[in-house]
């Protein structure tokens, strides 16, 4: 086999495509930290740490999952079940990427690179939570928000209030959409003792509380309005986005659940394209670079 094609094969294993839900979110997070752009060689490591952070996650996932996905008709198709990538080959990509994450951080800031092993032990941890706890969703949320909040931190070099909102926001969202997706796999879970809020709450109750995590989120994000002072433009943005979670949870209705991959994918998204539009429309117009 090619390098073209293994480079594919390993792109297609971390779904890299779906760096679109948080990486969005990171990149206005930045702006929003800097007051504008940073300077390039920032700009650079903050992409480098996100996509090998995200991506080495992604692949250990892959790994740690592979005795479930080899036996979930649904999955079963990946390519570690397929043996079209190899557990060792997946567990070496990933360290690699952790490695490259690492030195991203160290080479950004110390504050970044103390609270590096954090982010690594949740990448890691996260994949083994359905084995003990339905809130494993949220834990999946609060991972994927790293990505945000490490963003401001590598601008300001400090802790403040500010990412913690972005990413409780982000954390809900990514948390509300992954019960959603979860809902397909209710029978799979409860015949093997894995933990999901579908499983444990139930196919009606979990698009309920998926709902509530939606509109928890955007709550939070429409509170950054005034604690951002941010204009009508990035509310505007905010109104497509209550839009789009609304169209979302009226796909996967009771008794309509042949949308539920579409809706709890690529709806959101276009959720994060959307904020990061209006979001950057909004900095730009007003403030300037």
């Amino acid at each position: 086999m090619g390098l073209a094609n293994k480079i594919k094969n390993y792109g297609e294993l971390v779904m890299f495509s779906h760096s679109l839900f948080s990486l969005p979110f990171a990149m206005i997070s930045m702006i929003w930290a800097a007051g504008g752009f940073p300077e390039p060689r920032l700009i650079a490591l903050i992409i480098v740490a996100l996509f090998a952070g995200r991506n080495g996650a992604n692949a250990i996932n892959r790994v740690i999952d592979s005795p479930y996905d080899k036996i979930n008709p649904r999955v079963a198709h990946r390519h570690i079940p397929q043996n079209i990538v190899t557990e060792k080959e997946a567990s070496i990509l990933s360290a690699v990427l952790f490695l490259i994450f690492s030195a991203a951080a160290h080479l950004i800031n110390p504050l970044c690179f103390y609270l590096s092993p954090i982010a690594l032990f949740l990448f890691v941890a996260y994949s083994y939570t359905k084995r003990f706890t339905w809130a494993c969703h949220l834990i999946l949320g609060i991972t994927c928000a790293g990505a945000p909040f490490g963003a401001w931190i590598a601008v300001t070099g400090k802790l403040s209030y500010e990412p913690f909102l972005i990413s409780s926001a982000v954390a809900l969202w990514i948390g509300g959409f992954d019960v959603l997706y979860g809902t397909q796999d209710i029978d799979f879970d409860k015949k093997l003792g894995l933990y999901s809020i579908p499983a444990y709450f139930g196919y009606k109750n979990s698009l309920k509380i998926a709902a509530f995590f939606h509109a928890a989120s955007w709550l939070i994000l429409f509170s950054l309005f005034f604690v951002l002072n941010n204009g009508y433009i990035y509310l505007t943005g905010l109104i497509i986005i209550g839009v789009l979670f609304a169209t979302e949870h009226r796909l996967v209705r009771p008794g309509n659940a042949k949308f539920m991959n579409w809706a709890s994918y690529h709806i959101n998204q276009i959720v994060s394209v959307i904020f990061f539009i209006f979001s950057f429309l909004d900095f730009w117009l007003r403030r300037g670079f």
